[in-house]
């Protein structure tokens, strides 16, 4: 365990990963057409705990098959 995690933080190294991709730009409703994360959970990532964490996650894949659904590419 790191030593430096409290008992209710995970150590930094098991904690959800960031999706970014690193092809960050903002569509007309700032969404990150790199990882299809809205502008304010892409904001509140790094503070944010695990669970919230894959509650984004679950957001951007759903956002991300919406557009493939609609035909767009990026």
């Amino acid at each position: 365990m790191n030593v430096n995690a409290t008992a209710n933080e995970q150590p930094i190294e098991n904690r959800v990963g960031s999706p970014c991709v690193r092809k960050c730009c903002l569509d007309d409703n700032d969404i990150c057409v790199g990882c299809f994360r809205s502008l304010e959970e892409i904001r509140q990532w790094s503070q944010a705990d695990d669970s919230t964490r894959q509650r984004f996650l679950a957001n951007a894949t759903s956002r991300e098959e919406g557009y493939q659904q609609k035909g767009w590419s990026l």
